[in-house]
């Protein structure tokens, strides 16, 4: 993770899950180690994956004590196996001890979605399809979480509704239907924007090519009715598909040359990779 989105963005946001987790002291920490000792810790990986998240693990500590020294013997984006020494923490036992969840929370579920992630891209390779995440992200977890894909080799979609337009099947309705929907979005949003309309039918996506759509959101439509839709929208608009599109259904899409493919399973329901904290020992 860049060193500038660290400090700027991702640090308030580790700060909050130091607090949520250390309320107000770690009793279980200060009962057994009082007062300042050195100590040791090794970071093991207990499964096969893709690791994502070493710098926001590393900067938990950090932010608990400049002084401890996280030593990594692997980087964001490397396959890592079941079994094996990513890193050695050293530093007072004390932080290391309270430090240990928060860490280990973001370096597992980041690790996780980065490993579905690329499993879904793998899927993709020989395509022409781009697979992006969307916003269905963890609160407060969304810097974390879309860094997370893009180590395991999927793109981002907007970041947040700041981001880009993208007109849903509520915002249709409030506007009276697609044209004019597109419509007040290009009046309203600076000519830059993109506009993104996100269509259920066929009839729906001939309105949205009328309108002048930029990018056309083929939602839960079955893999005929896209191919149908792709045909005719014939290059007058990017496409995109969505809906339920997870590593068990993805392939059905291989083959129709849409654009990209949005898949909210790599956010919500990707496992966490299991690394764990372990041979903790004292060094003065």
């Amino acid at each position: 993770m860049n060193p500038i989105t660290m400090q700027l963005v991702a640090d308030k946001y580790i700060r909050l899950a130091l607090e949520e987790d250390i309320s107000g002291e770690d009793v279980s920490t200060n009962a057994v180690m009082p007062e300042y000792k050195k100590g040791e810790v090794q970071l093991i990986c207990k499964e096969n994956g893709i690791l994502a998240g070493l710098p926001v693990f590393a900067r938990v500590f950090a932010l608990l004590d400049k002084d401890t020294r996280v030593e990594t013997y692997v980087k964001d984006g490397d396959a890592v196996r079941d079994g094996q020494l990513l890193a050695k923490l050293t530093g007072d036992v004390r932080v290391l001890l309270s430090g240990e969840r928060t860490a280990l929370n973001y370096l597992q579920r980041m690790s996780g979605i980065a490993t579905y992630t690329h499993t879904v891209a793998k899927m993709l390779e020989g395509t022409k399809t781009r697979l992006l995440d969307t916003r269905k992200t963890t609160p407060c977890m969304r810097v974390f979480e879309k860094y997370a894909v893009r180590v395991g080799g999927g793109e981002n979609h907007r970041y947040n509704l700041s981001d880009g337009v993208l007109l849903k099947d509520n915002h249709i309705g409030a506007a009276g239907g697609v044209r004019e929907a597109v419509q007040a979005a290009r009046a309203y949003a600076p000519f830059v924007r993109k506009i993104e309309v996100e269509v259920e039918s066929l009839e729906m996506v001939r309105e949205a090519v009328e309108a002048g759509a930029d990018i056309i959101m083929l939602d839960n439509m079955t893999a005929d009715q896209m191919a149908e839709a792709i045909r005719f929208i014939d290059g007058r608009a990017q496409t995109e598909c969505s809906g339920n599109m997870t590593m068990e259904n993805i392939q059905t899409i291989t083959g129709l040359g849409v654009d990209f493919v949005s898949s909210g399973a790599l956010t919500h329901s990707a496992p966490i990779l299991d690394v764990s904290l372990k041979h903790m020992k004292t060094l003065s």
